[in-house]
């Protein structure tokens, strides 16, 4: 696997895994623990596969954008379900 192709693919890992927690974050109190937790229980996951994959540091931001990404449309999955 190519080293773009390991950065495609966990920048997709990064948002696709903050879809549920974005949805999660809609049913909790703003600024309570939960929902610090539903935003930064992602974070140690993507870390780790980053490091497995020898991803070099300059692409978090990338991860942080898709991750953020994941995250608001994770919490409008809620409207499209009403």
């Amino acid at each position: 696997m190519t080293s773009a192709q390991i950065i495609t693919l966990l920048a997709i890992t990064a948002f696709v895994l903050n879809l549920p927690f974005g949805y999660l974050r809609n049913f909790t109190k703003k600024f309570s623990w939960q929902w610090f937790a539903c935003i930064h229980i992602p974070i140690p996951f993507l870390a780790f596969f980053r490091i497995i994959t020898g991803t070099p540091w300059q692409y978090i931001g990338l991860f942080l954008i898709m991750s953020v990404l994941g995250q608001i449309i994770g919490a409008r999955l809620i409207k499209l379900k009403h």
